[in-house]
């Protein structure tokens, strides 16, 4: 493992049974408190796009938290893409399967200015659907995803198949 990587796993907690029985959250709170931690984090990412991307796009929730930090650290902005019926203006909206039913997220439509090269950050990759629905946002509003990063990938749900058409980092996978 890379420092970086251990860094993440030293501040990761598992919470049993959340939100339901039988399943190991991974809580990223700790990282995100810790200040130095926060720090390290978002330079890493920040230094691995700088130069080749143009706006950051941080998904809902936690991943506003990274884009925010990661935008301000590499002076880009950053877009929120939100849960349907959040944003003010007028929007895109995409659907998305989850183990148990669908979702949908939206993004403004004047979001992206045409050919933008867009990181999209977000704290964990589990079964690929939200990541891959915020990639055909971004590409329907005119841009390109010139990657995906992730702080955390839990492997064994396999949703890096999903954006296998896509670049896409993960600092800690398990």
């Amino acid at each position: 493992m890379s420092q970086i990587s251990d860094l993440v796993a030293s501040k990761l907690r598992d919470i049993p049974d959340f939100p339901k029985p039988g399943v190991v959250f991974k809580d990223f709170t700790p990282l995100i408190a810790d200040g130095p931690a926060l720090r390290e984090l978002v330079r890493d990412i920040a230094q691995r796009y700088a130069g080749s991307v143009d706006v950051i796009v941080g998904i809902e929730a936690r991943g506003f938290i990274l884009g925010a930090a990661v935008a301000y650290e590499l002076e880009l902005g950053m877009v929120p893409v939100r849960k349907a019926g959040k944003l003010p203006g007028e929007t895109l909206r995409e659907s998305y399967a989850l183990e148990y039913g669908t979702a949908e997220i939206e993004v403004h439509t004047d979001a992206f200015q045409a050919g933008q090269r867009v990181l999209v950050i977000d704290d964990v990759l589990a079964t690929g659907g939200t990541a891959e629905a915020t990639a055909l946002l971004v590409e329907r509003a005119g841009a390109k995803v010139a990657a995906i990063e992730v702080v955390l990938e839990l492997a064994f749900l396999e949703g890096r198949k999903r954006l296998a058409h896509r670049p896409v980092n993960a600092i800690l996978t398990v």
